[in-house]
């Protein structure tokens, strides 16, 4: 999406991520009726918890998001990825710079 690659299934520490961009640092979990439930919801705040400590964002949504709203689901993924490049500016000499590489020579 928007250049960045996604991995599904992927797995982080003791967790498998439903979505995995790591050159964002998110996560998207995608959340069907299991994750209604008490026990469950704690489950997840700490599973949260735990990969936010790892470095990572999480964005959830709830299968019903996916299938019946799609275009909103696929707009606050743009938008956090937009707000992602505002803070996180390309280097301008991607993969070394030309100093470096005329070193070598």
């Amino acid at each position: 999406m928007m250049g960045f690659p996604f991995l599904r299934q992927r797995p982080i520490g003791n967790y498998i991520a439903d979505f995995l961009s790591k050159d964002l640092d998110l996560i998207i979990e995608v959340d069907g009726l299991s994750h209604n439930g008490e026990v469950q919801l704690a489950k997840d705040k700490i599973r949260e918890n735990d990969l936010e400590c790892m470095g990572f964002n999480i964005i959830r949504f709830n299968d019903s998001e996916v299938i019946d709203d799609i275009e909103n689901v696929r707009r606050t993924i743009e938008t956090y990825i937009i707000k992602w490049k505002l803070n996180h500016p390309p280097t301008p000499f991607k993969g070394g710079s030309k100093i470096a590489k005329e070193s070598k020579v």
